[in-house]
């Protein structure tokens, strides 16, 4: 049977290695989708050595990566249409499908602005004739630990190469389709293949390249940001934790209760930027209620119908999740499940899916347990908040939505580090241009600043 399945192996200058160790990468309705390819320490020791050994060239062209992410979105790669790769991820990680395609239309676009991106995070060169700020990288291998739960987060490590490092990848364990695409794309519009490696392994693979490159990128949960938050060789990009705060009329204000629906449940949910903390100034419970009755009205459909919203998983992976936000709600007062008979999951083929249904909870305090919870479906927490409280509640986000009411603690909750963005009246969270930045710098942690002064200088 494994011998039958497409095949995601590893590669390496460029070519696929049929690896001998190999497992059976399962579709969410436990039919077997993919035979992935292994990469042991060794072999993963010889491609890091390869990328270490080879010769510093000239930054890839940007036009090499618009190229490439036209590639991705509408070519047929390595045997793969895009149809085909994108039946393969929402099967695979159970995203919805109309997720996906959104999901692949930004991967090339994003390709397509590279330098742009790239240029917005680092200072403007000064006009001075003779004197010039070099940026250099670094270290010259990354390695990049990638999620998941969305194929946009691979933006990240592309961005590392054209910004010269040289990139070990290692894809999620249910998603190693999005990398090896990009792999196919990046190579077929001429990148150097000695620029790159792509890695599949379990967590131990993972911790022996972080520990073997230069610097290391990281997608992950709370325990990845605990774990490897101290280092300055590693950038964490971890939970999200996005909030969003509003006014005292909010339950009334159908317009609002309309955007703050499709904050929390774009994508299925599955975003960083999807905001799983609501609070509000005004009553509680009229706001969970109002959100709960509208989320509750998101249909129910299997993940690859163009119509699906919701994210589904395996029946035995969806009844541990509804045993964990169980426990959530006994801290909390449950404005959902009572609309669902009782239960989260909806079973879908004759048992072997479930589609996570969305859950409102509401506390009585903006620091209770569940109000610090995000996960991989639409969840939120409504809780309150009083002028008294400032910017404490709105710490540790990735972005933070800010009512017109609330708009003027912009700058505050600007200044606290644990926020990245703020956004302010009705703005998606995942709104911007390129020149904003989503999380932090990635060039400043890749790059560092040198001085150059030539004899132009006439000193």
């Amino acid at each position: 049977m494994t011998a039958e399945l497409p095949a995601v192996n590893p590669v390496i200058g460029g070519k696929d290695v049929a690896s001998r160790d190999r497992s059976v990468l399962h579709a969410i309705d436990g039919t077997p989708l993919a035979s992935v390819g292994l990469a042991p320490r060794l072999l993963a020791q010889a491609a890091l050595n390869r990328l270490r050994a080879a010769a510093p060239g000239a930054l890839p062209p940007a036009e090499l990566f618009a190229h490439a992410g036209e590639l991705f979105a509408t070519a047929e790669l390595d045997g793969e249409s895009p149809h085909e790769y994108r039946s393969r991820v929402v099967r695979a990680t159970g995203t919805p499908g109309v997720a996906i395609t959104r999901a692949i239309r930004g991967i090339s676009s994003q390709l397509g602005l590279i330098e742009r991106i790239n240029g917005a995070e680092l200072p403007q060169p000064f006009a001075v004739t003779g004197y010039r700020t070099a940026w250099v990288p670094r270290g010259a291998l990354l390695a990049a630990i990638v999620p998941n739960n969305h194929p946009e987060p691979n933006v990240t490590w592309v961005r590392a190469l054209a910004m010269g490092a040289r990139v070990l990848v290692r894809p999620g364990s249910k998603d190693p389709f999005t990398p090896r695409r990009l792999f196919a794309a990046l190579l077929a519009a001429g990148i150097d293949p000695d620029t790159l490696a792509f890695l599949p392994g379990d967590h131990d693979a993972g911790e022996n390249l972080l520990a073997q490159a230069d610097l290391g990128l990281v997608y992950g949960g709370p325990a990845a940001a605990e774990r490897f938050g101290h280092r300055n060789d590693v950038l964490v990009r971890g939970p999200g934790r996005s909030k969003a705060l509003v006014g005292p009329a909010a339950a009334e204000d159908k317009e609002l209760l309309d955007d703050l629906v499709d904050w929390i449940a774009e994508d299925g949910g599955v975003r960083c930027n999807n905001i799983s903390l609501v609070l509000t100034s005004g009553e509680v419970h009229p706001l969970a209620e109002a959100l709960a009755e509208r989320l509750a009205a998101l249909p129910v459909l299997p993940v690859l119908d163009e119509r699906a919203t919701l994210p589904a998983v395996g029946a035995e992976n969806g009844r541990a999740i509804a045993d964990y936000v169980a426990g959530l709600a006994s801290d909390a007062t449950d404005h959902s499940r009572h609309r669902y008979g009782g239960s989260l999951l909806a079973e879908l083929d004759e048992g072997a899916t479930a589609v996570l249904r969305p859950l409102v909870l509401s506390v009585d305090r903006a620091d209770s347990p569940p109000a610090g919870t995000e996960l991989g479906f639409p969840f939120v927490v409504v809780a309150p908040w009083r002028p008294a409280d400032g910017t404490a509640p709105l710490r540790e986000s990735l972005v933070v939505s800010l009512a017109e009411e609330h708009a003027d603690l912009a700058d505050a909750v600007l200044r606290e580090p644990s926020v990245r963005k703020v956004v302010t009246g009705r703005v998606k969270p995942w709104a911007g241009v390129p020149e904003t930045p989503h999380d932090g710098s990635l060039a400043q942690f890749l790059l560092e600043p040198k001085g150059l002064v030539t004899a132009e200088t006439g000193a």
